[in-house]
């Protein structure tokens, strides 16, 4: 077979296989070139210029012993798929179920969350969105910190441990959602800027890519190789793209579009459809808009302003960013027209943020709506669901506006029963230093907001990845059992009621109450009548009144 790496500006690169060293030679563009005659699963690494240190590839596809190791060869042909009958699932009318695979189950494998499928088919959820999957140092991880993005990390299973649960996936009905992270590398095993000028700054989390300077073209395809590779040989039906808004690219011609139009393309090549999902604060439509109507051609993004709406008015709370949500008729604001921060003054950013959602154009499908995501929860100081903060019933509010309101919706799993598991902040960072540094940042972090150092739970600590795993028997407890059994409800209403799932946001019109004590969403010929009350809950069909039409009516406690 050929190995081939890129690696501009050296003067010489090794290949390590089988204990023995192979010069590569150069070829066009940066690119260096070596056969050897090895079978599929054979290790392999790159030595750069006379430094005898082995590297794992960029582009690897299987790193079994860790980012740090060498990379093994893969062969994608070999995987024997029962899904040639699947025809795709299209984002239009979907319900999102996001799920991360080491902690959905006490297994923490992808065989393990295999056996908990049912269970969403049974819920209705039509997409499981599963954080990120590629390598990351440790065992245990969000998977935002990955390395090597082709990788899939193999505590999990590996490679053919992904595809086994796609596979599965596809054979009960379901979509699978991959989050992928091209804004920046985690801070163990990024060795890409030792091969070529791959890196390009810093923001928050970490180095960023050169998409946009002197040697970039390279750079971007192999973000673009990356994306739609997932498509063809993982037979993933869509990408979550996180924080693109972190991206720094100045092109004329983004690398958001030239995605897009690749995706397209694929979309044509493999016979179904394909999606994707921006997770993006800056509040601009153009990133939900066709690149034939000069927008960037992302099919959806997630929607914060909706969470952060709905939140403040279900906890009260009004810390931080969330100060500007507790304005009078922000919920129906947002509601309205997906942003709240619509050219409107942000008192968090001390500036105007966003521009108007032109509601005629742009439907609610391009708009994710959530109760709960893995940010809005992991990203608080002890991980806890909104469970912890509100009665049964006002979850319960939350969530028929969420299902039954003109977006698309999306779980976060263990939602659907009010889990009384947290899900908090871990790593694993196998250096001590690292790991220390991560641990006392984020007790700093959260000490400048009040919190005590023994109130932030230590993400090194392999207790905190245990307390962040759902307890599944919590399905038969009552109070979890009539949670769950809502949820069924909610989702199949939005089935049986064609209006409930429509996205059109230029007829859909909202009534709060002046005290803002109720909320009616209509719904074409219905009204989803939301009483936020400290009572008992139900969901029922009803009349309005003898000439209105038919009604569905959620009160909440």
């Amino acid at each position: 077979m050929t190995f081939t790496v890129w690696c501009p500006d050296l003067q010489r690169v090794r290949l390590r296989v089988g204990g023995t060293n192979h010069e590569l030679r150069l070829g066009e563009g940066g690119w260096w070139h070596a056969d050897a005659d090895v079978p599929s699963g054979t290790d392999y690494a790159f030595l750069l210029g006379d430094d005898d240190t082995p590297l794992p590839d960029p582009r690897s596809q299987w790193q079994p012993n860790g980012v740090h190791a060498a990379s093994r060869t893969y062969d994608h042909d070999a995987f024997a798929w029962s899904d040639s009958s699947w025809e795709g699932r299209a984002l239009e009318g979907a319900v999102i179920y996001e799920l991360h695979v080491g902690t959905f189950t006490p297994g923490r494998t992808f065989d393990a969350a295999v056996e908990r499928l049912d269970h969403l088919v049974d819920l209705g959820i039509d997409l499981v969105e599963v954080l990120p999957v590629n390598s990351f140092d440790g065992d245990a991880g969000w998977g935002y910190d990955g390395v090597l993005w082709g990788a899939v990390h193999e505590p999990y299973g590996g490679p053919d441990g992904f595809k086994r649960f796609v596979d599965a996936c596809h054979a009960r009905g379901l979509g699978v959602v991959l989050d992928v992270v091209y804004n920046h590398l985690g801070p163990s095993g990024a060795y890409l800027d030792r091969f070529g000028p791959y890196f390009a700054g810093q923001n928050d989390w970490g180095p960023g890519l050169n998409l946009d300077g002197p040697q970039s073209d390279e750079v971007r395809r192999y973000v673009l190789d990356n994306a739609l590779g997932w498509f063809e040989h993982f037979h993933v039906d869509a990408l979550r793209l996180d924080a693109v808004h972190a991206l720094t690219d100045r092109r004329a011609l983004t690398l958001l579009e030239e995605l897009s139009a690749g995706t397209a393309r694929m979309s044509a090549v493999l016979g179904r459809p394909l999606t994707l999902i921006a997770e993006s604060d800056l509040n601009d439509p153009r990133m939900v808009t066709p690149r034939s109507s000069g927008g960037l051609g992302m099919d959806a993004q997630w929607s914060d302003d909706l969470h952060h709406a709905l939140h403040v008015r279900l906890t009260g709370e009004t810390d931080g960013y969330y100060a500007d949500f507790a304005a009078p008729g922000a919920l129906a604001t947002t509601l309205r027209g997906a942003y709240f921060h619509a050219g409107t003054w942000s008192s968090f950013r001390e500036r105007t943020h966003g521009r108007p959602v032109d509601t005629s154009r742009l439907t609610g499908t391009s708009f994710l709506a959530y109760l709960q995501n893995h940010d809005q929860i992991g990203n608080r100081a002890t991980g806890d669901r909104i469970s912890a903060s509100v009665s049964p019933g006002l979850q319960a509010c939350g969530a028929a506006i969420v299902l039954l309101g003109p977006y698309t919706p999306m779980l976060f799993m263990g939602e659907e029963w009010a889990a009384s598991t947290p899900w908090q902040f871990f790593a694993s960072f196998p250096d001590p230093e690292l790991a220390e540094a991560v641990r006392t940042g984020r007790r700093r972090e959260f000490g400048r907001h009040g919190w005590g150092e023994s109130e932030v739970p230590d993400p090194m600590d392999p207790a905190t990845v245990e307390r962040s795993t759902l307890d599944w028997s919590e399905l038969s407890s009552p109070g979890h059992a009539s949670m769950l059994s809502l949820y069924r409800s909610l989702i199949a209403l939005r089935r049986s009621h064609p209006e409930l799932a429509d996205p059109s946001l230029d007829s859909f019109v909202v009534e709060v109450a002046d005290d803002d004590s109720w909320l009616v969403m209509h719904r074409g010929p219905l009204r989803v009548v939301v009483k936020f009350a400290e009572e008992s809950f139900e969901v029922r069909t009803t009349d309005w009144s003898p000439e209105s039409p038919e009604h569905v009516l959620l009160s909440g406690g």
